[in-house]
């Protein structure tokens, strides 16, 4: 339950970042459509962005609630890098079709295919879906908040909250609600756009003794 719980929140994350990154300050007194217009010109601006996040996972079932601390990098079309520090340590390394996800107190790393069939699905995919945000999601909206709730299947997802920001980008915060009641929340903080991040930084090189699968569910 927990890795698939996991890789939802991993597809999320992807879809709010690779939509798009960019400036215009948004006014809290305006209507939903004015908000949902001005997340979706801030993101055809935006070529890359970085900044640290703290991401708490609720499973009901459990009653349990993980929380997780780290940065991520992100530039177009499709390279990303998530580091998840503290116990639950893990680089997550999407570059164009591939993902790596490497477990470094496990000493183990998993390979596999990125695409949108499999991950458009999930917390890190969501975080770059928002171009066509209209299409996507039925939307409604009340103060600095907007609730999606996707127009087709989103694998388990059944809304997302967005919390706005007047910040350089245009999201402070969003929450992923599934079909059993589970909850992901993810908050962004010191989101810088458009410094120009260098393909250095989206290489990944495992140290020696890591075992690698395959993974592709």
């Amino acid at each position: 339950m927990k890795r698939a719980f996991l890789r939802t929140a991993v597809t999320v994350v992807l879809m709010i970042c690779l939509a798009g990154l960019s400036r215009p300050a948004l006014s809290f007194s305006a209507g939903v459509d004015d908000n949902v217009e001005k997340i979706q010109k801030a993101y055809e601006k935006i070529k890359d962005m970085k900044g640290s996040f703290t991401q708490k996972n609720t499973i009901k079932d459990l009653k349990q609630t993980d929380t997780y601390k780290g940065e991520f990098f992100i530039r177009q079309p499709l390279r990303m890098k998530w580091v998840y520090t503290g116990k639950a340590a893990q680089d997550i390394f999407i570059n164009n079709n591939v993902v790596m996800i490497y477990k470094k107190g496990d000493k183990q790393a998993y390979k596999g295919k990125f695409d949108k069939e499999t991950y458009g699905q999930t917390p890190v995919a969501l975080l770059g879906g928002f171009g066509n945000i209209r299409q996507e999601f039925n939307i409604s909206g009340r103060g600095d908040s907007l609730l999606l709730k996707p127009k087709k299947n989103l694998g388990n997802v059944t809304s997302i909250t967005i919390t706005l920001s007047d910040d350089e980008f245009p999201i402070k915060s969003f929450t992923i609600q599934d079909g059993s009641s589970n909850v992901i929340e993810i908050a962004l903080k010191g989101v810088k756009v458009n410094t120009g991040l260098k393909d250095s930084v989206f290489e990944y090189s495992l140290p020696k003794g890591v075992n690698v699968y395959e993974y592709n569910p």
